[in-house]
């Protein structure tokens, strides 16, 4: 299985004609190169600029701005991990571009049937199943464009967005 890396993985996200979907699934995700960093700060307290999150906050406004859109449903468990933590507060500067972060606590999301690992929906017609090392690093995406397989993940897709709410909601839900 060839996995698509680095710019041929990024090319996904500038490629896609009118949406992009993600499930998220995990509890912690490692991108050594520009959260660890933002990550830290946020455990101590520390104030950050967002400076690191620009290029994709950026590319959110872009694809918006022509009508593209970009989803996902994260999955979270209780009680929550650092990094779910950090991912609710980073979420609103997500949100406010336009990148529409959802939640889904992780028994209701076991209870739809949904899967338990990562992936992408470009287009309705191309999937990236997200592969990710034992130490939770993104190893890349592995390129499915079987119909059958992307219509069950377009069926998840619906089911995971009915399901969650948005981050707000989440939050005053005491979460």
């Amino acid at each position: 299985m060839g996995l698509l890396t680095g710019d041929d993985f990024e090319r996904l996200f500038a490629t896609f004609t009118t949406s992009a979907f993600r499930l998220e699934t995990r509890d912690r995700y490692r991108e050594a190169k520009n959260e660890s960093a933002p990550l830290r700060r946020f455990l101590a307290g520390e104030p950050d600029d967002m400076e690191w999150l620009r290029f994709w906050l950026d590319l959110v406004r872009d694809h918006n701005a022509h009508g593209r859109t970009i989803r996902r449903v994260r999955v979270v468990s209780h009680p929550f991990t650092d990094y779910t933590r950090f991912g609710l507060a980073v979420a609103e500067h997500n949100n406010a571009a336009g990148d529409h972060i959802r939640y889904l606590d992780r028994q209701e999301a076991d209870r739809l049937g949904l899967p338990h690992y990562d992936w992408w929906l470009f287009d309705n017609r191309r999937l990236a199943f997200v592969h990710f090392s034992v130490d939770d690093v993104l190893r890349g995406a592995e390129i499915v464009t079987d119909p059958a397989t992307v219509g069950q993940h377009g069926e998840w897709r619906d089911l995971a967005w009915e399901h969650s709410v948005s981050r707000e909601e989440f939050l005053n839900s005491g979460a």
